[in-house]
Parts: structure tokens; C-alpha cells; sequence
């Protein structure tokens, strides 16, 4: 029985939807796909329909009506995922930013080591980024040092979107009581893992810019993350935040 599921989120991947699905399918280990898209105008959840044909006992689409934002696409995908019996579940990309080969090593960290919590981390040993312009790599590097001083978590890449959760931990979590939607999301989930006294452990990897498609970064996104942080650490003081 596989026990590891691979959730991605999808709005117009069509450019990189089959390539990122092919590749995991063709690692040494076994995990299932679950495709979350948002009713990508180009047809990427038509793209998943066809790879269903290849893959029809590993590779699953969930289809949304709206652009929802990231966070809620990746709690659909938690749930998901909880209703069946997965043990593994991860957050991953699907615009090769995050090197498939990694889930390997992202699921050993929990399945044979002692981690509830591996972040595919980029400041861990350095600043291990490709192609990003230095001012981008300064904010990135950046709003995870804040994130870090604000909330106290022993984390350098709080801001990480490549994880791998224990099944323990999203049942923990009330995830439908989680407050943000944009890349905020991954600041909060990795805050109540905190909390909770989760075991986190960051596994280096090389982040990669996106070479097709677009990027779906926005200045309301960052605005979420750093005013949405300071209040998020100052209910957690008093006893108001709800995990």
C-alpha cells in the first residue's frame, strides 16, 4: 500500500503539469499524485484527465470552481488525503521549483527518522536558490529571518512551500480554523506544528525559479505574511490563537 501522497496545486500549469507528474511517477519510491486545480482557464485539469488514463490507480484530480488561493487548496489536499488512509502527505510545486528527486529524501526524514515535520529548506546551509534576481532573494531570505525573530520558531526558511507533513500532525491541526490563504499559509501551518511540539527538521535543497509558465506572487501575498504574523504571535501570547 503506498503511504505517501503528493499534493499539488494547479492554476494554469499546463507547460508543466505532465513533466512534474512523470517525473515523481518515475522515482524509486511509490507516492500518489493528487492534483488540486482551480479551473485553470488552460485546460491544465483537462491535461490531468488524459495522464489519468496512464496513472489511473496513482494519479487523482480534484477540481475546484474558483482561484481559491493556495492555502485553501492545500487543506482540500490534507483532507483528502486524511479521509484515506495515507500516512505521508506533502506540499510540492508544479513548476520544478522544487526538485522531485527531494521527496525521497523529505520522506525518509519522517518515515525513518524522527521528524513530524521535513521542510525542503533553502537558507538552512547557505542561500541555495537558482535563478531568482538578488532583491527577490533578499526578500525571500529576508521575511523567513523576520518570521523567525517574530515567532521564535528555530526555522531559516519559514516561508518554504516544499514539506512533508506527518499524518499526525494534519490531524492535529484544525485546519479548518487556519486564517490565511496565500504563501502566509505556510508561516501558520509551520507555527501550530511549533506550538504543538512537532519535531521539524529542514532537509537542504536547491530551490529553482520557474523556467514555463508564471509566477503567482503579488504584493498582497507579502502583505498577508507580515502584518498577519505579528498578529498571529500575539494571540498565540495570550492564549487566543486557536490551533
Amino acid at each position: 500500500m503506498v503511504d505517501a501522497l503528493v499534493i499539488i496545486p494547479t492554476y494554469n500549469e499546463i507547460e508543466n503539469v505532465e513533466r512534474i507528474v512523470k517525473n515523481v511517477f518515475s522515482l524509486q519510491r511509490d507516492f500518489h499524485i493528487l492534483i488540486v486545480d482551480d479551473n485553470s482557464p488552460d485546460g491544465t485539469a483537462s491535461e490531468v484527465e488524459k495522464l489519468q488514463l496512464l496513472y489511473p490507480e496513482s494519479l487523482f484530480l480534484l477540481s475546484r470552481e474558483d482561484k481559491l488561493g493556495l492555502g485553501t487548496a492545500y487543506i482540500s489536499g490534507f483532507k483528502w488525503g486524511l479521509e484515506r488512509s495515507y500516512e505521508y502527505m506533502f506540499e510540492m510545486d508544479a513548476d520544478f521549483s522544487h526538485n522531485p528527486n527531494d521527496l525521497i529524501r523529505l520522506y525518509n526524514a519522517c518515515a525513518k527518522g524522527t521528524s513530524h515535520v521535513a521542510i525542503g529548506s533553502r537558507y538552512v546551509t547557505g542561500v541555495n536558490v537558482v535563478n531568482w534576481p538578488m532583491s527577490r532573494v533578499l526578500l525571500s531570505w529576508g521575511a523567513s529571518r523576520y518570521v523567525r525573530f517574530i515567532t521564535g520558531m528555530d526555522i531559516h526558511d519559514t516561508t518554504a512551500g516544499f514539506i512533508c507533513y506527518k499524518r499526525e500532525v494534519l490531524e492535529k491541526i484544525n485546519l479548518d480554523r487556519i486564517k490565511f490563504v496565500g504563501y502566509a499559509f505556510q508561516i501558520e501551518m509551520k507555527f501550530k506544528a511549533h506550538l504543538l511540539k512537532f519535531k521539524i527538521k529542514e532537509v537542504p535543497v536547491i530551490f529553482t525559479d520557474r523556467t514555463r509558465g508564471k509566477s503567482k506572487m503579488s504584493k498582497g501575498i507579502i502583505s498577508e505574511a507580515v502584518f498577519g504574523v505579528i498578529k498571529m504571535k500575539f494571540k498565540s501570547l495570550f492564549n487566543r490563537y486557536e490551533i
